[in-house]
């Protein structure tokens, strides 16, 4: 999935990929910003697919890509867009080249769709997102955390389950409440840096 991407010199365009297979890489495509450019629709954020890329000297080039999702969809969703770029920026904060990044990028598949779905509230899959990301990294844990029991099993629930049964469920307002105060709290102990994608989203959601 492309994670972002940047314009390089007069038609070329150079995108962190996050992979199955190699974790997160950069990749140039060149004339991808050339009209008729068979890389044009595939060098955007969200884009999901399997991509064909050379090794060069320094650097991965694109050659062809097989798209499986554009979500095109998101874009016309508000504030779901705003989320699902956060999600992407995260995504970019853990990934690391030369490391399997199928759990992670599985994840982040599965909760794109879920922003998708009305029936779910963003917040709450905000949450999973960040919590279960954090899990697979190494970096949470429920331990000493002062919530009600209610919510520990939730945490619980996020922390274990299988990915295709992470957004399956609803909570009260009163988890919900919980789940923001203790995850909130939570990140700001670990990230070693800010995130400009979670400052525009939460100043998009006050």
């Amino acid at each position: 999935m492309v994670l972002s991407t940047m314009p390089v010199g007069e038609s070329d365009k150079r995108l962190v990929i996050l992979t199955s297979e190699l974790g997160r890489i950069s990749t140039f495509a060149r004339g991808a910003r050339r009209p008729g450019s068979t890389l044009m629709a595939a060098s955007n954020p969200f884009v999901t697919g399997k991509f064909t890329l050379i090794q060069g000297r320094n650097s991965y080039n694109l050659i062809a890509t097989e798209i499986r999702d554009y979500f095109t969809e998101l874009a016309m969703e508000q504030p779901g867009v705003y989320y699902g770029y956060y999600f992407l920026d995260f995504a970019d904060y853990y990934g690391r080249e030369s490391v399997d990044g199928t759990e992670m990028l599985n994840l982040l598949y599965l909760s794109l769709k879920a922003l998708l779905r009305p029936e779910i509230d963003d917040r709450l899959i905000r949450r999973i997102y960040e919590i279960r990301l954090m899990t697979i990294n190494g970096e949470y844990a429920i331990d000493g955390q002062d919530v009600s029991p209610e919510t520990r099993y939730v945490i619980d629930y996020i922390i274990h389950a299988g990915l295709t049964k992470l957004y399956t469920f609803t909570v009260k307002p009163e988890v919900q409440k919980e789940l923001d105060a203790c995850t909130e709290k939570h990140m700001a102990r670990i990230l070693d840096r800010p995130l400009k994608s979670r400052r525009i989203l939460d100043e998009v959601i006050v």
